[in-house]
């Protein structure tokens, strides 16, 4: 079995030691390669070769043309090893290679923004009382340490690498243990595109040992993570002491609003993907749908009827909708909500066991399950499972609709589905999230800001708004006299 080395600095290398860990297929519950663990003391040294990479180095030196067309470039690899990328994400993630397709698309159209973008970015002139002139500058941070999460590992890494590197910034990534790979191969076409050495280091390896490292380095200037709340929590406090700049995208529970005059049709369809597209683990998934009450039986029955049939099967399967989880533990922790829902006096209706596989795979497959009777307050409709677990609630009135919408502590996503533009525009507007979509279930553009309220993070990225979390601001003042 071959193992995938580690990018420290802009070059492949082993690890220390020879510590390796295996990177399981989710599809066959079985290990398909080894990749070398980065330890603490190739945090030092990545930081270390950012860090001169940045105060020495060329990259923030060079023109902010000359980093786009870099960025453009390596949008063109992408795309013209897009099937290889792709086949990568989907065993290694368990998607469906149709939607991992669609992912490394979305990568190679990150790229192409920021590399049209990159010398697009610009300060202002500031009419002030005293003779002169006022400008600002939005200058590089300095070395960026970017956390990135195993349910979508190259789309999120695309995210943070690119608008950092198209500011000017080097970057230390530190990709989830479970799913490397594609980071990995990500690096690698960024430093072929032309990315000078020390640019960019991706450090596989566990969030305690690598994460903890890097977010404690003072010579790190920003953070940006995305994964869990409790994580979120935990790098905040990390990053305390050296007042590090961080943003944060964190967990959600999505509210799915669908009122009595709503097209269901085209609302069964989208919802049922809005929740169960990667098997439940995007936390903009509408895990809870809140459903007006004179059609909420018609709702459930058809809702029901095409979850169940959903094709659940191998990611590398073309009619594949919903593959595996990414790993028994994960699987277990649906189950175990499950169970825990019943207990609260909800119904599971349908789904929720181990489905037989053909071929008698022992990947971590699991029917997509609806719970019926559920009240807000419920555990189940609280917390963020991360799994195919959906919760159906009925409301009367859009006050009612808004309220339980917003009862929860998250606030990221979520969709409105009505044929009225004036309750569309008074629910959106009243709903506490930062991604909406109106009659579609559809939250992420490239052109486009996101990130959440209360609990579901810090900061915003995608469209220009990252230029905020990535650069600083500098004021000069001319005196005239």
């Amino acid at each position: 079995m071959n193992i995938e080395r580690f990018v420290l600095g802009g070059e492949r290398v082993p690890a220390a030691e020879g510590k390796t860990f295996a990177v399981i297929e989710p599809g066959l519950g079985q290990p398909f390669t080894e990749v070398a663990q980065a330890g603490p003391e190739d945090v030092e040294r990545a930081v270390w070769a950012a860090y001169r990479a940045f105060e020495e180095g060329k990259w923030p030196r060079l023109s902010a043309t000359e980093r786009g067309r870099i960025l453009l470039q390596a949008a063109v690899l992408v795309r013209q090893r897009s099937e290889d990328i792709a086949v990568i994400e989907a065993r290694n993630a368990g998607k469906p290679i149709r939607d991992a397709r669609g992912e490394v698309a979305l990568v190679a159209a990150v790229l192409e923004y920021w590399g049209g973008a990159a010398n697009k970015i610009f300060g202002e002139t500031i009419p002030v009382q005293d003779a002169g002139l006022e400008i600002t500058l939005r200058e590089p941070i300095g070395v960026c340490a970017l956390i990135t999460p195993w349910n979508f590992p190259l789309v999120i890494a695309s995210w943070k690498i690119a608008p950092a590197l198209a500011c000017g910034n080097t970057v230390v990534v530190k990709p989830a243990q479970l799913t490397p790979l594609s980071v990995l191969m990500l690096a690698d076409i960024l430093m072929e595109a032309g990315l000078p050495p020390g640019v960019i280091s991706v450090l596989p390896g566990p969030g305690s040992v690598v994460g903890n490292a890097l977010v404690t380095h003072p010579l790190v200037s920003k953070v940006s993570f995305t994964g869990s709340t409790e994580v979120g929590s935990q790098i905040m406090r990390l990053c305390d002491e050296n007042i590090m700049r961080v943003s944060l995208e964190l967990g959600g529970k999505a509210a799915n609003v669908v009122f009595a005059d709503a097209d269901l049709e085209r609302c069964i369809e989208a919802s049922v993907f809005a929740a169960f597209g990667n098997c439940g683990q995007d936390c903009c998934a509408r895990s809870r749908v809140l459903v007006q009450r004179p059609i909420y039986e018609e709702f459930v029955e058809r809702f029901a009827r095409r979850t169940a049939a959903l094709q659940i099967g191998q990611p590398l399967d073309e009619k594949t909708e919903v593959g595996p989880l990414i790993s028994a533990g994960q699987r277990q922790r649906s189950l175990d909500y499950l169970v825990l829902g019943q207990e609260e006096g909800a119904q599971l209706i349908t789904g929720g066991t181990v489905p037989a596989m053909p071929n008698d795979e022992t990947g971590y497959f699991l029917q997509p399950a609806i719970l019926t009777r559920v009240e807000n307050k419920m555990r189940v409709a609280q917390e963020e499972i991360f799994g195919p677990v959906v919760c159906i609630i009925p409301f009367d009135t859009e006050e009612e609709g808004v309220r339980l919408a917003n009862d929860t502590a998250y606030g990221l996503s979520g969709s409105v589905w009505t044929q009225n533009l004036g309750r569309a525009m008074r629910v959106a507007k009243g709903m506490r999230a930062g991604v909406l979509s109106v009659n579609s279930n559809h939250s992420v553009h490239t052109e486009a800001p996101f990130g959440g309220y209360k609990k579901s993070g810090i900061g915003r990225e995608m469209g220009m708004h990252p230029v905020q979390l990535y650069t600083e601001v500098k004021s000069v003042f001319f005196s005239q006299e």
